[in-house]
This record gives C-alpha cells, sequence and structure tokens, in this order.
C-alpha cells in the first residue's frame, strides 16, 4: 500500500480515538477516494459515519465494505449495525444472518493447524 495512503489511514485512527468524528470520516473518505478498494478504510469510514448519525452514508460505505470482502464477518455485522440505526430491520436482519453464516463456517472449521 502506498505509504501516504496509509499514513493518512493512520491519521484518521487517531482522530477517531479523540473522538474527532467529522475529520475522521473526512480522512476515511480521503483513503477511499486515492484506493477505492482499501476495505480497512471503507469499514472504519462506515463506523464514524454511523457515529456521527449519517446512517445511509454508513450503509453506503458497509455495502462497499462487505462487496469487497464479502467473507468478512465483522463486516456484514457492522453492516447489519448501520442498518439498524436507520430502522431497516429487514435489511438488517439478512445482514445479521449472513454474518451468522459466516461464523458457524469459520467454527466447522475447527481449530487451524500451522
Amino acid at each position: 500500500m502506498d505509504p501516504a495512503i496509509e499514513a493518512l489511514f493512520d491519521d484518521a485512527n487517531g482522530d477517531l480515538a479523540l473522538g474527532e468524528l467529522e475529520a475522521a470520516a473526512s480522512k476515511y473518505l480521503h483513503c477511499t477516494e486515492l484506493d477505492p478498494n482499501f476495505f480497512e478504510a471503507w469499514h472504519a469510514l462506515g463506523m464514524a459515519r454511523m457515529k456521527l448519525g449519517q446512517y445511509p452514508e454508513a450503509i453506503a460505505a458497509g455495502l462497499r465494505a462487505v462487496e469487497l470482502h464479502p467473507k468478512d464477518q465483522l463486516a456484514w455485522s457492522s453492516l447489519s449495525l448501520f442498518y439498524v440505526r436507520n430502522a431497516q430491520i429487514p435489511e438488517a436482519e439478512a445482514a445479521g444472518a449472513k454474518a451468522r453464516v459466516l461464523g458457524w463456517g469459520e467454527q466447522l472449521k475447527g481449530p487451524q493447524t500451522q
């Protein structure tokens, strides 16, 4: 990954930790503009926007995250939360079910050997 994008992402994480949600969201968005396939930035953008009460924007970011990593249980769980906050219960239930199925799949695999 480009070191400049990585530095911007780290800076956004610092803003988020300090409660500077607008600054964090702006920087995460910039990361996604510089690298549209940066999964972690999309996921973080969704979380920041949810905390800002920008639920439709959080959902859009969450949808992009699950598009990039369709087998990521946390991304589906987050998307479910975004839908709940936006009072889209059927969509939240569907995303939550997807997260549960992915979790069950990991459990069925059992312990990983090295």
